[in-house]
């Protein structure tokens, strides 16, 4: 054994042997308990940051914890590689995004090697790979064939400069973020999947998500958001059909004072063929945000269409509006607005003139004054007619019924969720396997002909899609008549490759199939790890294809993921990492200068892994001493020891054998809870440390202090081989032990090592510390005090004065009062 602790040369040697012994592939063994760890898959941008590091190490330290309770455990890692970053570094590089990634990945794998993560690397995918796409696009015309995808038209961001559509995200003050052209919202049709068709299922199976955060399984919730309500008509007095609205606040019926409908509505669109005023209010909404959750901020704009719309039941005519703040793809593209109850409704009918009618009390003794702000609570009717007097509850009921008996409307159950727009006018995607034929119409690539594989050698201009232009992949025959037809040109939302990989690591060397019966014996993942960005999007289209995956035939199990951890942020100067802030930290280089082991502890110990992280430069100073005191320790005992391998015997110790004893078992006892209920990897390290440096004060006079000492050492590196395990791995062989360190078994705490058979109290005089004194676990308390007053230290604290009394809390200390 080495005297000194050299992380590098040790790191590269461990990594060199667990390679050469295989270490972490596996393969399904029904004879043993399986357990499937997954981390959320990187995008390879080119370079690990410190929240990939703390992320992976995460799911590492479960994943070896998980091995050395004998289970079978899978870890794989890949790479979800299609997606706009790669476009913007083509167009800046001057190379093909293909190239890019490529190089990306080799380079992110090395990196990844470097700090030692058990990854079954067989098992790699990239999602940008056509052994992998091919597989999502045979779903795909399985679900084609299903019903479960449809095109049609729908408002997006388009960019008029780049011809291109972009993300909510990419449009900055109303301008594209790369050509800084005026962003205009446009209908162009788009492939749908009908995500609603499994609404009422994603949301009953939330249920099942016992392991998941409850923030996050309520965040799935509200994005569902099922809602019971009423669908009602308002009549058009004018050549126009009558406006469809859904309402969860039927009781609120009679206090609406106008009804607004979307700029891209029908209505709306047909005024503006011969009113200017209307023209250029629907051409501004144009090129505003798509995205919902900019309403609740923007300013709340309007025009008056001078149309009234007949309330169905008090007959009253109402003004028609277009606003700003109603979006055409959600519902029928017209709400009805009650401004005395809804807070949105209130800010626009204070800024244009329009009318407030109270119709719902405060069931509190104090009313709610409607001209500072609305009143959104349930309550009492007023104003409602033969209504006034019910309880919101009661009224639901009520006025759903008179709009039932007349016609004009009926209950109905609503979703917020939307069927997913899976098409982007994006080249660096997954081809969608359709063809367009003149007398056939849409039709699936045969299943004979996939993959439809992407032209990886294109120039990226930044302008629209190589695709479009590209007759070599565009041009082909239709596969049912034969005459020329073209192919699809638009590509997957990248969400769609991430929602299954998971999956797809079970089988991933299958070329027949997408799935195969190994996929029955890992899924689902036992637990999955990622950051609390992805709450919703990627987790509901993960638990959406899973279903997908069952109805097919190809899984048993109903959702992907038992247990969800989402680990914090890691800061730097109580902001969050990034190039911008230059506040940023190389791993590559922390690992040059202090080795893999203690980046992966410094992140373990800095913070619990559900909370953010701050970074301290001085903490990693702290990890490297601990890890080189632990090694100096070790090799200082293996000097002056021989290999001891029997277990001390609790009989043959003497009192302070049995305290050592006492504290190495307690130490195993809470690090064992930590890692398997809590997941607090930091208070386990900080018993860890702890326990080293009682054992390292600890003298050495004979066979018992040895074997004390010995038992003590190899539980230290059991309990921290997950967290840093090159060096624990290189303990453990010097100190003679045979066999793979992630195959040994996580050390048990003994019942005979706990047992107390003395105490040590400390001793008081009038509150202040005087003394420590060792009694017998059993002792009473007349014995605990005659002990106590009988210590030569107390005794110079209490002479010549009067005893008042002595207080004894139990296991714990002793107060004289003189």
């Amino acid at each position: 054994m080495e005297s000194n602790y050299s992380p590098q040369q040790l790191e590269t040697t461990v990594q060199a042997w667990w390679d050469e012994q295989k270490s972490f592939e596996v393969e399904e063994d029904p004879t043993r308990e399986k357990y499937y760890c997954l981390s959320m898959l990187p995008y390879p941008s080119g370079q690990l940051h410190m929240g990939h590091v703390r992320n992976y190490t995460i799911g590492d330290v479960i994943s070896r914890y998980q091995r050395m309770l004998g289970k079978n455990v899978m870890q794989p890692m890949g790479w979800d590689s299609f997606g706009l970053p790669a476009e913007n570094a083509a167009l800046k590089n001057k190379v093909a995004p293909s190239q890019w990634t490529d190089e990306n990945i080799s380079y992110m794998r090395e990196q990844l090697q470097r700090l030692g993560f058990a990854y079954d690397w067989q098992r790699e995918l990239a999602t940008c790979k056509p052994d992998y796409y091919r597989w999502e696009q045979w779903l795909f015309t399985r679900l084609l064939k299903k019903g479960l995808v449809y095109k049609k038209k729908a408002v997006v961001n388009w960019d008029p400069e780049d011809q291109t559509v972009l993300a909510n995200e990419q449009v900055i003050d109303g301008r594209g973020w790369r050509s800084g052209a005026l962003v205009e919202r446009r209908e162009i049709s788009q492939w749908f999947l009908k995500i609603t068709a499994y609404a009422d299922e994603l949301l009953e199976d939330v249920k099942q998500l016992e392991g998941w955060p409850e923030q996050v399984r309520t965040m799935q919730q509200n994005w569902i958001g099922r809602s019971e309500g009423l669908q009602l008509q308002f009549e058009m007095d004018a050549d126009f059909a009558a406006l469809e609205v859904y309402t969860t606040r039927p009781d609120t019926l009679m206090g609406v004072t106008y009804v607004a409908i979307a700029a891209e509505h029908p209505i709306a669109q047909a005024l503006a063929l011969n009113n200017d005023e209307i023209k250029t209010f629907v051409e501004h909404c144009r090129q505003g945000k798509v995205a919902e959750a900019d309403l609740s901020t923007m300013e709340k704009l309007g025009c008056d269409t001078g149309l009234k719309a007949r309330h169905p039941i008090s007959g009253e005519l109402l003004p028609v509006w277009i606003a700003n703040f109603v979006l055409i793809e959600y519902g029928s593209g017209a709400v009805m607005s009650v401004p005395a109850h809804d807070q949105r409704d209130w800010e626009f009918a204070h800024k244009y003139g329009l009318p407030l009618k109270q119709v719902i009390s405060s069931l509190e003794a104090s009313e709610h004054d409607i001209s500072e702000s609305a009143f959104c609570d349930h309550g009492k009717l007023i104003n409602s007619a033969s209504w006034d007097g019910l309880t919101s509850e009661q009224a639901f009921i009520a006025i759903a019924e008179e709009i039932e008996a007349t016609e004009q409307g009926q209950r109905r159950v609503n979703y917020r969720l939307r069927d997913w727009g899976i098409s982007r006018q994006r080249y660096w995607g997954c081809p969608i396997p359709v063809i367009y034929c003149d007398d056939c119409g849409a039709l699936a690539v045969p299943e004979s002909d996939l993959p439809v594989e992407l032209p990886t050698d294109v120039v990226v201009t930044g302008a629209g899609s190589p695709l479009d232009t590209m007759e070599s992949f565009a041009a082909v025959d239709c596969p049912e008549c034969g005459k020329a037809a073209r192919r699809e040109t638009d590509t997957f939302d990248t969400f769609f490759e991430s929602s299954w990989y998971y999956a797809r690591y079970c089988s991933q060397d299958n070329k027949e199939q997408m799935l195969d019966e190994r996929a029955n014996y890992w899924l689902p993942v036992d637990q999955y790890v990622g950051g609390i960005e992805h709450a919703v999007l990627h987790l509901l289209y993960a638990r959406f294809f899973h279903k997908l995956m069952r109805d097919e035939g190809m899984l048993e199990s109903d959702e992907p993921f038992t247990n969800l951890l989402t680990q914090g942020m890691v800061l730097k100067d109580g902001t969050k990492m990034s190039k911008s802030k230059g506040n940023t930290v190389d791993p590559e280089q922390l690992i040059e200068s202090f080795g893999a082991d203690t980046v992966r502890l410094f992140t373990m110990f800095a913070a619990p892994p559900e909370h953010s992280l701050e970074w301290v430069d001085t903490g990693v100073d702290g990890a490297a001493r601990f890890l080189k005191k632990l090694w100096r320790f070790v090799y200082q005992f293996s000097q002056e020891t021989a290999t001891e391998v029997e277990a001390p015997k609790q009989q043959e110790l003497n009192v302070k054998q049995k305290q050592l004893r006492r504290k190495v078992h307690l130490t195993i006892a809470k690090v064992s809870d930590d890692f398997d209920r809590r997941y607090t990897f930091n208070t386990s390290i900080a018993a860890n440390m702890e326990l080293l440096n009682e054992m390292t004060s600890y003298p050495i006079s004979d066979k018992q202090d040895r074997l004390v000492i010995a038992e003590g050492i190899q539980a230290l590196i059991l309990m921290l081989a997950p967290i840093v395990p090159h060096i624990c791995t290189q303990l453990w062989r010097d100190l003679g032990k045979q066999g793979q360190l992630e195959d040994a078994a996580w050390p048990l705490s003994l019942e005979e090592a706990l047992v107390q058979d003395s105490l040590e109290l400390i001793v008081q005089v009038n509150g202040k510390l005087r003394d420590k004194i060792s009694i017998a676990a059993d002792a009473d308390q007349a014995t605990i005090e005659a002990t106590a007053l009988a210590s030569k230290k107390v005794q110079s604290y209490t002479e010549g004065k009067t005893l008042r009394k002595v207080i004894v809390v139990k296991n714990k200390l002793v107060n004289i009062v003189v």
